[in-house]
């Protein structure tokens, strides 16, 4: 019964995330995707700075998804949305001819301890979804204040056969995420 009550809330949840994403993406053929958005802090202001490009910013918690609607909302940016989602549901949802044309993976919990490493969503599966949706050439930018989960990540990127890790890239746009500036702090 468990299972198939999860299976039937997860269709279900990747068939309201395929309306919304059919009627906000009518018209794109790339996005630059940021997973896990927080607040919205750092999509809002990327979209600000890059009005030609459209963006989706998605995350599990609904308060942080309404924060970025709002910063949305003021901006009066066009060219950005913001959706309660989880990742792979919306991969698995998203039009089959919108491609990710920018990935960013910023500050998300590193599950410090080894018996929760399997709750991060780097892992050669998910990493396989993401190449499936990429358009050629895109980027993973990936940042974190944790070092051992830094090297974690780049240890998986650099055993899959869809990415390669790219030490010397510059980062495309620098703006303090709300979970960097609090991190500083502690």
């Amino acid at each position: 019964m468990g299972k198939e009550w999860a299976d039937a809330r997860r269709d279900a949840n990747v068939a309201r995330l395929r309306a919304t994403l059919a009627t906000a993406l009518a018209g794109q053929t790339g996005i630059t995707f940021e997973l896990g958005c927080g607040h919205g802090h750092w999509l809002a202001a990327y979209a600000a700075a890059h009005p030609e490009e459209f963006c989706v910013g998605i995350d599990l918690i609904t308060h942080r998804v309404e924060r970025s609607v709002r910063k949305q909302t003021l901006g009066k940016l066009d060219n950005v949305i913001f959706l309660k989602a989880e990742a792979t549901e919306f991969l698995e949802a998203l039009p089959a001819e919108v491609s990710l044309a920018k990935i960013f993976i910023l500050y998300p919990d590193p599950w410090p301890k080894k018996k929760h490493h399997k709750n991060r969503f780097i892992s050669a599966a998910n990493l396989d979804l993401l190449a499936r949706r990429a358009a050629g050439g895109t980027r993973l930018h990936f940042r974190t204040d944790n070092a051992d989960y830094f090297a974690w990540t780049g240890e998986h990127l650099a055993a899959h056969p869809q990415w390669q890790v790219e030490p010397d890239v510059t980062w495309p746009f620098e703006q303090k995420t709300f979970f960097e500036e609090r991190m500083k702090d502690r």
